[in-house]
């Protein structure tokens, strides 16, 4: 950890997030979380997905109460907050735009310091929030419907991507099966929910990606094809001639396998690449982080695997691990720590990289 000895002997971070949906707000002092308020956009349920126009609505009516509802639980005023944070990358670009332009005016109006937060960075030191916190070096597994990365990290504010999806990233072919599977928006929890009732009976393909990069399009192309043949013979092409009353039919008497079978191989995609990270870095230290790290399949997976291996593992509590403001603030306080704070021309980024 750092050495804070000769730093400012009280730190308060007041940290804003509206990457996607979430409109979320969190105090945070000496790295440890006071708050984290969050408000969840229900409107999207409807169309099946986040339509980016009315999240960045909905972010603008959200914001100020849900800032006001997150100092008040930290029993913090205006004047007691040393930084203002936020997320600047990546996301919706209007979401993001709403985030920047609030924190923007609350450090001009306070005169504090701006902090611009990376959202994936920020997912990797959701690890750092709680006692139990894993020490440098350590490998994080940061997996969300957006990003599939393996993050090598030195320090809260030195890290680095050393494997990535090179297409699809875990959290989307968990959506898009449950879309194919007639499930309702979001569909990555309900997937899990079904996998904890049914076995992993039905085999699907592991792509053959060299190194530590991630490859989904190919099994979301399987399942798609084997739902299309409602599991015939476990057929991988558009051969057979089903028809739409017997897909459903299977898909509806086999739901809950389909689920466990599809869980289990995204998952086991996910472990043996961290297993041939841990292997080619050395670092026992693992964590995971990211919206899909709360997926029941997976934590066990890790567990499993770092008693099995002698791992050290660390799984954020599950309100850290969706897009929360939590994560950004304890991001925002070790940027703090180190004087990294942002100039009020920065500006929101839909794709920047860490």
């Amino acid at each position: 950890m750092l050495d804070v000895s000769n730093l400012k002997s009280s730190v308060t971070i007041l940290a804003i997030e509206s990457s996607c949906d979430e409109t979320a707000a969190a105090v945070c002092r000496d790295g440890k979380i006071l708050s984290n308020i969050i408000a969840t956009q229900k409107i999207h349920e409807q169309y099946g997905g986040v339509v980016p126009e009315l999240a960045s609505r909905a972010h603008m009516e959200n914001i100020v109460p849900v800032v006001d509802a997150a100092l008040k639980k930290a029993s913090c005023s205006m004047n007691e907050v040393d930084g203002i944070a936020f997320t600047q990358a990546p996301g919706l670009i209007g979401a993001l735009l709403v985030g920047a332009q609030f924190a923007k005016s609350l450090a001009i109006a306070l005169d504090k310091p701006l902090i611009a937060v990376h959202h994936m960075q920020a997912h990797v030191l959701a690890n750092l929030i709680g006692d139990d916190i894993p020490q440098f070096p350590f490998l994080c597994l940061t997996v969300s419907g957006g990003h599939t990365q393996i993050v090598q990290c030195t320090s809260p504010t030195q890290m680095k991507v050393i494997g990535e999806t090179i297409d699809d990233a875990a959290g989307e072919a968990f959506d898009k099966t449950a879309k194919l599977l007639g499930l309702p928006y979001p569909g990555g929890p309900l997937i899990d929910k079904y996998a904890q009732q049914g076995q992993a009976i039905y085999s699907f393909p592991e792509p053959r990606i060299e190194g530590l990069n991630f490859s989904f399009s190919g099994l979301k192309t399987a399942i798609l094809y084997f739902l299309g043949n409602a599991g015939t013979a476990n057929v991988y092409k558009q051969e057979l001639t089903v028809t739409t009353e017997q897909r459903q039919k299977f898909i509806e008497e086999n739901l809950a396998d389909i689920c466990a079978s599809v869980q289990d191989r995204i998952v086991s995609i996910l472990i043996n690449k961290l297993k041939k990270a841990v292997f080619q870095t050395g670092i026992i230290n693992v964590c995971i982080a990211g919206g899909v790290s709360a997926n029941s399949g997976l934590r066990k997976a890790l567990l499993k695997e770092g008693l099995h291996s002698g791992w050290k593992t660390f799984i954020p509590a599950f309100e850290y691990c969706t897009d929360n403001a939590a994560m950004i603030a304890i991001t925002a306080y070790y940027k703090f720590l180190e004087n990294q704070f942002s100039t009020i021309d920065v500006v929101p980024s839909a794709k920047a990289s860490f």
